[in-house]
């Protein structure tokens, strides 16, 4: 199952919540949903600023998956 994925590579931080929010709204009823912060906690932290604010249920990577979050419902 391939997910629908946001890669914030070559993303400024000032950028994170805009886009953040525009692809999990626009992308919403295709959860789960793959972000890809990379190795930055300032860019994960970002990220789920988003999240809780929007009420979104999802999961940090951990181990191998460091650096992402998989949003599972909006």
């Amino acid at each position: 199952m391939k997910l629908t994925t946001l890669d914030l590579h070559g993303k400024r931080h000032h950028e994170v919540d805009l886009i953040v929010e525009n692809f999990i709204f626009l992308n919403q009823d295709d959860c789960p949903l793959l972000i890809i912060c990379g190795n930055s906690q300032k860019m994960i932290s970002l990220v789920i600023q988003v999240l809780d604010r929007v009420g979104s249920n999802y999961e940090e990577g951990k181990g191998h998956n460091y650096g992402t979050v998989i949003v599972r419902q909006i």
